[in-house]
């Protein structure tokens, strides 16, 4: 694959100021399931929203008209407005999720009567998560809950409205924010899973809804029931703090990233590792053992697909990783990377640093091969003990459950 190309960059639009409580980093970037808006914390407890009703091929363009200011063309051709969310705190976390058409008669619906909405949940720094409508930019409400820093947010992929919060207090919580979930007292808190030790980083949905994956500032990741919110099994290969976490399209495996500058890839039915990512120096000459420090890793994200990974690490590097190989295809410079994610249907790569700002890269387009739509379909619905039980040949086995490609 081609190097990544920087597409746009997106900045504050708000001086510098330099007391903490300013707090510029861009810790969080999400897109909305259907790839129409964007959102990015980019510090100074502002979370900007951004339409991207033209599609991806139009992103430079978009991006370079907001840039001028040019809101009054926008405007003219029909296109939803940029939001400005002020959060009243530092904003830590990111999620989008769908929220169904409220019903005739409902009480207080936080949608138009008859209308599907979109709706972001942000995590503060004071552990509330205010949840915006992002059409309006107005508050629905908040949850409460949380005794310290809200780090990271993922709503169920399915639709239903079933969101996790992973906090500094050592704990992630899990609510139910569809009506069934609303009580005279607000929205239902449905469980509070607790085993961290130390602060947690990131917590991660399979996309079958099965599974919760968290990273906390420890060796191991842990690995939850989303049926019985149960603890399934610790993932133990790290080296040090586990920091990022995220599932394959199809469930089938899981990525972690860790300040000991690897990425290890999982089956998370079994719990094996598959195999690691080692972030060494670009520069094969110099001494990797006094540069471990350089290539903490910060985030890791699958590709829509299925065949890729994005990682950013403190070496100020983004990386591209394919699937069945061990070293990087393609790298590009950044600054100060703390978080990045690709867009929904594939394309291109956004990246949030540490002065607030927002890029958009390019990232490699695939044709999937027949043979990997056959195993993401299978594996949509099969566990690896379920293709193990098949009566199939060893070899094809193998390849339904990654151990060869």
């Amino acid at each position: 694959p081609e190097e990544p190309v920087l597409l746009a960059e997106l900045k504050p639009g708000r001086p510098q100021r330099y007391d903490w409580k300013s707090s510029c980093e861009t810790w969080s970037v999400a897109f909305s399931p259907d790839g129409a808006w964007f959102a990015w914390s980019q510090g100074h407890c502002v979370v900007k929203l951004i339409p991207w009703p033209l599609g991806e091929a139009e992103l430079c363009k978009t991006s370079e008209r907001k840039s001028r200011g040019s809101k009054a063309e926008a405007r003219s051709r029909g296109v939803a407005k940029e939001k400005t969310l002020e959060c009243g705190q530092i904003v830590w976390g990111l999620a989008f999720s769908a929220w169904p058409a409220a019903e005739a008669g409902e009480m207080d619906p936080p949608c138009a009567v008859g209308l599907p909405c979109l709706i972001l949940a942000t995590g503060l720094n004071d552990g509330q998560i205010k949840v915006w409508e992002v059409q309006t930019g107005h508050l629905l409400f908040s949850l409460l809950g949380h005794q310290d820093v809200v780090r990271d947010l993922s709503f169920a992929p399915n639709g239903s409205l079933i969101l996790v919060s992973a906090s500094r207090d050592k704990t992630l919580r899990v609510w139910d924010l569809s009506r069934d979930g609303r009580s005279v007292q607000g929205w239902r808190q449905v469980q509070v899973l607790s085993g961290h030790v130390q602060w947690v980083y990131c917590c991660s949905i399979s996309p079958d809804c099965s599974m919760l994956c968290s990273a906390a500032g420890e060796k191991s990741a842990l690995l939850w029931s989303m049926r019985s919110y149960t603890l399934i099994r610790r993932l133990e290969g790290h080296q040090s703090s586990v920091v990022s976490c995220d599932f394959s399209p199809d469930s089938a495996l899981l990525v972690t990233a860790s300040y000991d500058a690897c990425v290890i890839m999982w089956d998370p039915y079994t719990g094996e590792q598959l195999r690691t990512l080692r972030h060494v120096p670009l520069h094969s000459a110099v001494d990797y053992s006094s540069e471990v420090h350089t290539s903490s890793l910060r985030s890791v994200s699958f590709s829509p697909e299925g065949l890729y990974l994005a990682t950013v690490a403190d070496d100020r590097l983004l990386r591209i990783w394919a699937l069945e190989l061990r070293s990087p295809v393609a790298f590009a410079p950044m600054t100060n990377g703390l978080c990045c994610m690709y867009f929904p249907h594939g394309g291109f790569i956004a990246t949030g640093t540490r002065d607030g700002h927002v890029q958009f890269w390019t990232a490699p387009r695939v044709l999937s091969s027949l043979k990997h739509l056959c195993r993401k379909a299978l594996r949509t619905f099969l566990t690896t003990y379920q293709v193990l039980a098949l009566p199939i040949p060893r070899k094809l086995k193998e390849f339904l459950t990654y151990r060869t490609f």
